[in-house]
């Protein structure tokens, strides 16, 4: 049950006149932020905590000790990448498997600052200033900044990678610069960005997060996922040894030219960070036990509440800590695939929702702690509750004729069971809908007119999920659904993931906390339905939801957003492309007791990996010294 990460866009679609007043300039967010000047920081609605004389982040410990190893496996990724096994270093690129954090490898122009909701600060780019029109971004590269090779990083690069990875790119990268229309080196520490117009006001903050490749490696070997050999960074790590779909080291660069800047100060404390990769969780457990794996999360129910009485936690080595999830959106749900007839009619994917009985699921095999997600916006102020207020009908009355009467009500929310397992007013709903969607009861089967099964099958990865949706299976049969679970190896559930190949598929995904067109583009509109490797797996494709997507695009401040947002989820919660699931307020954290970390948690983020460091006085003591 892992998270992966996100990263899209479409012209404006006129919303009416209530709504269209809406629609802002591309750059008007940014008015707090001026044009014609040289700034060191960008935010979507122009507010910055740090000034530019700011030394170092709140959230990090300047005092850091550096060295030790971190072994450890990630809770989230993104891209191609898996964290079960790979098959290239190339994380970038929409086929074949990665592994996790290889972006650590590589530099951006700026930054995320993780205590505000979505400021970005300069690495690679000293300063960025905005054209009169909003539509141009002129950074000034760092004159330091060098690749692990030792040769320069300049404005060719960056100009090379914008290109590369609009034209190449995995979605994640590709679509947020479908509206860029040129990168130009105008020297050798000049980039210039030119936007053609249609680009939302916030899609800059996703591309300056982008990796900066280098032009003389990717001139020399091919951009695609046949490469085994470790790229060219400029990051603080550089890949180390390797073992090819087993494990990862990532070294630190010594002589790393960034190491000073103070985006930078407080973090990357590790001499080398090691990531295994296990397509068995009880390996998976077994190796932490041991001690081979220093820090992972849990997120197995049964395990969390049983299973840590082993003796390195008696022993007080190990400690089990929860630590607050991040104040962003998420989506943990089961995806309906829309390309595939039989799930089109919105009815067949309410019945199939009402056979998972989360209750029973709860109580069984989550011991209780998780809660039962309700929008693809959870843990966040954009999940709708009650009636749309009258900005969020100001956007959903031009669009009546083409979104669920059910929008308009009470936001839409999963059934309660009667936590039996097999709860008969809800199966008989069940029931009663896939009739009224043309699937008949005949025999053990619901058939259509043509006399063709309902089928439905589930495809997971993981053993520990065809534990949890056996039940789910039973159900539907139950209702004459010819259902059944397909468990795949981690390859073959890349693969088909990528090319829309099932027919059911869960996925948990966090927003940014500033969500963008761009970052909805790839989960919910009609463009990326067909883009293979893109976040819509349910295959969502109506106009309604593009122009909500584009009234997200153009808000023009937080309050705006939050109504586009909440409007959006109310169409996605009524047309159920997605199933919700469930969802954790915390990270269920365990570590041997080695390391230090910042007492105050960054709201918007939790990379441990660069935050953390080793105390070697703990080390010691539990024998890690």
């Amino acid at each position: 049950m892992g998270r992966q990460k996100l990263l899209p866009r479409r012209d404006f679609l006129a919303l009416g006149t209530a709504a269209a007043a809406t629609a802002l300039l591309p750059g008007q967010v940014f008015a707090a932020i001026p044009t014609g000047v040289k700034v060191h920081g960008l935010s979507a609605f122009g507010d910055l905590k740090y000034k530019p004389d700011f030394t170092h982040f709140d959230y990090v410990n300047v005092d850091a000790p550096q060295g030790g190893t971190f072994n450890f496996l990630p809770f989230n990724w993104g891209a191609n990448q898996t964290p079960l096994t790979f098959s290239t270093l190339n994380s970038f690129v929409p086929k074949g498997d990665a592994p996790q954090r290889m972006e650590m490898c590589f530099d951006q122009l700026m930054v995320r600052a993780l205590d505000e909701p979505d400021a970005v600060y300069g690495l690679i780019a000293e300063n960025v200033m905005i054209s009169d029109d909003r539509n141009g971004f002129t950074f000034s590269l760092r004159p330091q900044a060098r690749f692990h090779d030792g040769t320069p990083l300049t404005a060719e690069d960056a100009a090379f990678t914008f290109k590369l990875l609009k034209d190449k790119g995995h979605p994640d990268y590709s679509l947020p610069l479908t509206h860029l229309e040129d990168a130009v080196a105008v020297d050798t520490h000049t980039l210039k960005l030119k936007f053609s117009g249609k680009q939302t006001s916030r899609t800059i903050l996703n591309v300056v997060q982008m990796p900066i490749l280098s032009k003389a490696f990717y001139t020399a070997n091919p951009f695609d996922s046949s490469q085994m050999n470790p790229p060219l960074g400029s990051g603080a790590y550089k890949v180390g040894r390797w073992s090819a779909g087993a494990w990862i080291e990532y070294e630190r660069v010594a002589d790393y030219w960034g190491n000073d800047l103070v985006v930078n100060r407080g973090q990357n404390n590790f001499e080398r960070i090691r990531i295994e990769s296990y397509q068995n969780r009880n390996a998976a457990f077994e190796a932490f036990k041991k001690g081979e794996i220093l820090y992972r999360e849990e997120s197995v129910s049964r395990v969390w509440a049983t299973g840590y009485d082993f003796p390195a936690v008696t022993a007080g080595k190990v400690v089990k800590h929860e630590f607050p999830a991040e104040k962003v959106p998420s989506m943990q749900a089961t995806a309906v695939n829309q390309r595939r007839e039989q799930f089109r009619d919105s009815r067949v994917r309410q019945a199939i929702g009402l056979c998972f009985d989360f209750e029973w699921t709860r109580r069984n095999f989550f011991y209780g702690s998780y809660e039962r997600s309700q929008s693809c916006f959870e843990k966040s102020d954009f999940r709708a509750e009650g009636v749309p207020s009258p900005q969020e009908l100001a956007l959903l009355e031009p669009l009546r004729n083409q979104i669920p009467p059910e929008t308009f009500g009470e936001a839409v929310t999963q059934a309660v069971s009667n936590g039996s397992g097999r709860d008969r007013q809800l199966l008989g709903k069940a029931v009663k809908l896939l009739a009224e969607a043309g699937w008949k009861r005949s025999g053990d089967f619901a058939v259509n007119d043509k006399g063709g099964r309902l089928s439905a099958e589930i495809l997971v990865d993981d053993e520990a999920f065809v534990q949890i949706y056996s039940p789910w299976v039973d159900n539907m049969k139950a209702v004459g659904i010819d259902a059944s679970i397909r468990l795949v190896d981690a390859a073959q559930y890349q693969l088909r993931q990528n090319t829309f190949d099932y027919d059911l598929i869960s996925a948990a995904f966090s927003f940014t906390a500033t969500p963008t067109r761009d970052d909805l583009e790839i989960f919910f509109h009609s463009r990326s339905a067909s883009v293979s490797g893109s976040r819509n797996l349910p295959g969502t494709s109506s106009p309604a939801i593009d122009a909500l997507i584009d009234a997200v695009g153009a808000a023009k401040d937080r309050e705006s957003l939050t109504a586009a947002m909440r409007a959006l989820d109310r169409v996605l919660r009524a047309r159920r492309d997605w199933i919700p699931s469930w969802y954790l307020a915390n990270h269920r954290s365990a570590y041997w007791d080695m390391f230090g970390f910042p007492e105050q948690k960054p709201d918007f983020g939790f990379p441990v990996e660069a935050l953390w460091w080793v105390d070697k006085g703990k080390a010691t003591r539990i024998g890690k010294g």
